[in-house]
């Protein structure tokens, strides 16, 4: 009989079929749905620091309002719901979804200053989170900022949060890394215990007419897994005790199947689950079972890896030769030369 159970973060998972921070995340209903359609856990959507702080901003200029008017209003505050302000609603979030669900329920953050990774970190923990997803999302924009400077503090917020929390945990990071691998390697000796590649940076658009900065959002697609297939490959062999999650591109059982041949323990989706609605994962599950008994896999350890760069007969396979050959296979059609 066929199994999928594997295991992330040293929890044990029903399947490597992971729903990851997005909108379907962040509300009870949807979460419900995503554990009865198939989800092995689900990853809620990330805490951005600039989030907190503007909406504590909204909330002190609400009350300062009228007070150099009239100084008595100082007295007055009116009945405001506070629930939904700066944290509370993420932290509020993970206490429902561990009360209503059955599956492990990992709490996304993503902050700015030194110490609010670690706070906001222990508070989810202490809100019943099962694990912590570091979610490194920014955009080094600083140009007196070497490579070796924005990496330092990376680490160093790592090694605040692990001191800080003993849950397991994660980070997320992007493939824009000068040295993707090496720099996954020290994320593992500040304290890692998991990588998910790779975090997609949302890329802004010009509108000609009103020529303002438009925040686009683009669904990925099921090619761009490529990217972290390659990356899953290279650090399987070096990286085995970690936890490794392919995210970006996985629509289909295939697509796991391909994530956990190279060395993933999970495949975290989002932009399938948009496009195609929740019941997409119970129908990859079923594709990637039906590829499995196909091929006489009986378990989801007994296909991992086995196709890492470790392990395939050509290691160059995911390298600059493998570069090379494609594009010296490339034939140019009269047709484009019209």
């Amino acid at each position: 009989m066929t199994t999928l159970t594997t295991r992330y973060l040293g929890i044990e998972l029903r399947s490597p079929i992971v729903a990851s921070a997005g909108p379907l995340t962040g509300h009870l209903d949807t979460l419900e749905r995503l554990e009865d359609s198939g989800a092995a856990a689900v990853v809620l959507p990330s805490l951005f620091e600039e989030e907190v702080v503007g909406e504590s901003m909204r909330l002190h200029e609400t009350l300062e309002q009228g007070l150099e008017q009239n100084p008595e209003t100082v007295s007055y505050f009116p009945d405001m719901d506070f629930s939904d302000l700066g944290p509370e609603r993420h932290l509020r979030l993970v206490e429902q979804a561990k009360q209503r669900l059955s599956i492990p329920v990992i709490a996304s953050v993503n902050a700015i200053a030194p110490g609010t990774w670690s706070r906001y970190a222990t508070e989810m923990v202490e809100a019943g989170a099962d694990a912590i997803e570091l979610n490194l999302y920014a955009v080094p924009n600083d140009p007196s900022r070497s490579a070796a400077d924005v990496e330092g503090e990376y680490l160093a917020t790592l090694r605040e949060v692990r001191s800080a929390v003993s849950v397991p945990l994660a980070v997320k990071l992007s493939p824009f890394f000068s040295s993707t691998g090496h720099f996954a390697m020290c994320a593992v000796d500040a304290g890692a215990d998991g990588l998910v590649l790779f975090n997609r940076f949302y890329q802004p658009d010009l509108d000609l007419e009103t020529l303002d900065v438009v925040p686009e959002l683009e669904l990925s697609h099921s090619w761009e897994l490529r990217l972290p297939l390659r990356w899953i490959a290279i650090l399987r062999g070096r990286l085995p005790r970690t936890s490794l999650a392919a995210s970006t591109g996985v629509y289909s059982g295939a697509d796991v199947a391909k994530a956990l041949l190279v060395g993933a323990d999970v495949a975290m989706m989002t932009s399938a689950l948009l496009r195609h609605g929740i019941s997409r994962v119970g129908l990859v599950e079923q594709e990637l079972l039906d590829w499995m008994q196909e091929h006489d896999y009986e378990s989801v350890s007994q296909l991992r890896g086995s196709v890492s760069q470790g392990a395939v007969a050509d290691p160059t396979a995911f390298e600059r030769a493998n570069y090379i050959k494609v594009i010296s296979s490339v034939r140019v059609s009269p047709e484009s030369l019209t």
